[in-house]
């Protein structure tokens, strides 16, 4: 080039001599810190919605190409239920001639024998069950699920299924193709010894249809109503008479081969109600209606029309009385064995018995913690069973009241820890409820309410007391046998989503939607927190976390998908070079991205499809709460896409935490609106060390299906 004071060769020659210097820095560089420049080979890669993120393989992974990912040995076995669906669904609870009481809750039709102690499972459904009704027999049982949509958001199509209670078989599958949205409300016929099923779709015409039970044919089919339909019962005398109740009518059908005519009921004098909640057939054949207003209105049944008509008839009903029963709406009736009658009040919360003329014979008021009365049914000598809308199941009678035998929450769940040496767990959610469970008992040990919505817990390792993350930025610590607030702090304003202590308990972490992770030290018997430091450095809200085993570092996740790691012992540095920390040991492993895990996620995952996973203590396998109603397990380590894993239904709507018990003898998972809470037995692999608060009896007596 003109002007240039250096010759081509000299130029070359300083070139030369430039790459010889830095090749031999690049190499001294790779002898003293092997560990900085990690060699093409030692990473791997996943994407999410398009972002790649990388991680770095273990150096015990020395043939990752000929790893295999296979099955599990282990498997899961639901082994108890939390909870009852009364919040928004009626004819919910029955009583069969096993003594075993059926009702439902997400996916799940129940059977829980009381006296025994035990539950049983039909895990038939692919969406959420929304009715249930009885064969006359008293063991065959039919009951009705919401439409729901696939993974892909494809729509599933609703069904009846009857089933045997006995050996839990299924043996119809009705109406698959013409129900619309789900199934309402169903009933079996009586006078023909069940022979019959009528069917309430929730369509805009909420259409009625009848079918043959044991053929599963349709009989007959009619659009009902566009308003709400509540009810539906046949005659118990006549099952060519049919009547349907809900929202400002009640209708009498007559059913003759395939046809379907409707009579509406006329109030005259009496205040048309809103509502029409309830009805029951009394011994002289008359109908009570349950309204929200408040009143039972007795419908008298013309006596000519079948004398005269001949069967087949159009029934008429004429309203002969009004009783005045509750405040607020009557949700239930209830004919029982003797002749009376039990009404169970909405807004008084009251449960009355009345007389075959309608006169009160006792009465009793539900405690306000378990909400409305919603349902009743009448067990052996006279026992009265008692669903309520704060999903509550009550056992007892008007004489002596009433105690809770199954409680859950009420509305979205997400928080979830396990005890660190006994068979205990919290819950926590939007219900503003914290719950301690006794998973050996299989019942709630304590409840109380928190001043905000409960997003995630978390015991110290000696088990005394537990953390409890809030939406607001606070976060609460609690004594877990005195349920008494030890302390209270606040970081930030925005929601926790992770709290977890470390494997000493001599420091607590928070992970914040503010992107920050907050760091205490423990003290004073776990009654004192010290604001130890805060790490700083994640582009987005902190999902996950865990500490390493040594209590020195901590692994987390971001709504954004990055995987950073902290020392703390350092002021909570960040660790600039992640290939550092491929070979460290953690403690516990619940966030879902990392090289151990990252086979978990499906193709195509848009990064939100896994809520929650979780490793077992013996680091065998890993569990995963997806976005599909779906748990997995999967085996540990998960390190290849595509891995196979068992995979378990139940859940009506997301799974949004799973953690293993201290023995890693069971899962518990959580369902999100549906409210449900899961323990599932681990089948397989070594045996559970220790059943600290369950007997053995109480554990070998659970059985599911």
């Amino acid at each position: 080039r003109a002007g240039d004071p250096l010759p081509i060769s000299v130029k070359c020659q300083l070139n030369i001599q430039k790459c010889i210097t830095n090749t031999m820095n690049l190499l001294l560089l790779l002898l003293l810190f092997p560990s900085s420049v990690p060699s093409e080979g030692l990473s791997i890669k996943m994407f999410l919605r398009g972002r790649p993120i990388t991680m770095y393989i273990p150096s015990d992974f020395h043939n990752y190409e000929d790893l295999r990912m296979e099955l599990p040995t282990q498997k899961l076995q639901l082994d108890w239920v939390y909870g009852y669906r009364g919040r928004d669904c009626r004819s919910n609870l029955y009583v069969l001639t096993s003594g075993e009481l059926v009702y439902f809750i997400a996916c799940v039709v129940v059977l829980y024998h009381v006296q025994r102690r035990t539950q049983r499972h039909y895990l038939r459904h692919t969406d959420c069950v929304r009715c249930l009704a009885v064969h006359p027999d008293g063991v065959h049982v039919a009951s009705g699920q919401m439409a729901g949509v696939d993974k892909d958001g494809k729509p599933l199509q609703p069904f009846v299924h009857i089933w045997d209670s006995v050996n839990l078989l299924t043996l119809q599958q009705i109406g698959l193709g013409s129900f619309e949205r789900g199934v309402g409300s169903l009933a079996f016929s009586t006078a023909d010894e069940g022979a019959y099923l009528c069917v309430i779709d929730e369509s805009n015409e909420h259409m009625l249809s009848v079918w043959d039970c044991v053929r599963g044919t349709k009989q007959a089919e009619i659009k009902s109503t566009n308003e709400s339909v509540l009810m539906v019962e046949f005659n118990p005398q006549d099952s060519s008479n049919i009547i349907t109740a809900g929202k400002s009518h009640v209708y009498f059908w007559t059913w003759v081969g395939s046809s379907l005519t409707k009579k509406q009921g006329i109030f005259g004098k009496y205040k048309k109600p809103k509502f029409i909640q309830c009805f029951v057939f009394d011994t002289n054949g008359d109908v009570l209606t349950g309204d929200s207003e408040g009143n039972i209105l007795t419908w008298a049944r013309a006596a000519a029309d079948i004398r005269t008509l001949g069967k087949g008839a159009k029934e008429t009903y004429q309203i002969s009385k009004q009783t005045h029963a509750h405040e607020g709406s009557i949700f239930c009736l209830c004919l029982c064995h003797d002749g009376s009658v039990l009404s169970g009040g909405g807004k008084d919360r009251r449960l009355v018995q009345w007389s075959p003329l309608l006169t009160v014979l006792q009465e009793v008021e539900i405690s306000e913690q378990f909400g409305a009365v919603r349902t009743i049914a009448e067990g052996e000598s006279g026992e009265l069973l008692v669903g309520t809308t704060r999903n509550a199941l009550l056992r007892g009678s008007l004489a002596e009241g009433f105690k809770p035998i199954i409680q859950g929450h009420t509305d979205e769940l997400w928080g979830l820890g396990t005890h660190p040496s006994r068979d205990l767990f919290v819950t926590c959610g939007y219900d503003k409820q914290l719950c301690l469970w006794d998973g050996g008992e299989h019942m709630m040990a304590w409840s109380l309410t928190l001043e905000e919505t409960g997003l995630c817990a978390d015991f110290h390792p000696s088990g005394k007391v537990v953390t409890v993350g809030l939406s607001t930025g606070r976060w609460q610590v609690l004594d877990t046998e005195t349920r008494q607030v030890l302390s209270s702090y606040t970081d930030g304003n925005e929601q926790l989503s992770v709290v977890r202590y470390s494997p000493d308990g001599e420091f607590l972490a928070i992970g914040s939607h503010d992107n920050f992770i907050y760091i205490y030290s423990v003290e004073e018997k776990e009654h004192k927190y010290t604001r130890f430091g805060r790490c700083m450095g994640h582009s987005s809200f902190i999902t996950h976390l865990d500490w390493s085993k040594d209590g020195k570092f901590i692994m987390s996740n971001s709504g954004d998908y990055e995987i950073l790691y902290w020392e703390v012992a350092k002021g909570c540095k960040l660790v600039r070079n992640r290939f550092d920390n491929r070979d460290r040991e953690w403690a516990s492993y619940t966030c879902v991205l990392g090289f151990h895990v990252f086979g978990v996620w499906p193709d195509g995952s848009d990064g939100t499809d896994i809520n929650s996973l979780c490793r077992s203590h013996n680091e065998r396998v890993v569990a995963v709460a997806d976005d599909f109603c779906k748990v997995h397990l999967f085996q540990y380590p998960c390190a290849k896409p595509k891995a196979p894993s068992h995979v378990y239904i139940g859940h009506g709507s997301h799974v949004t935490n799973v953690r293993f018990t201290h023995d890693d003898g069971h899962l518990i998972s959580m369902g999100g609106k549906d409210t449900s809470i899961f323990q599932w037995r681990v089948l397989g692999g070594s045996p559970p060390a220790s059943r600290s608060l369950s007997s053995i009896s109480s554990y070998e007596a659970g059985s599911s299906t």
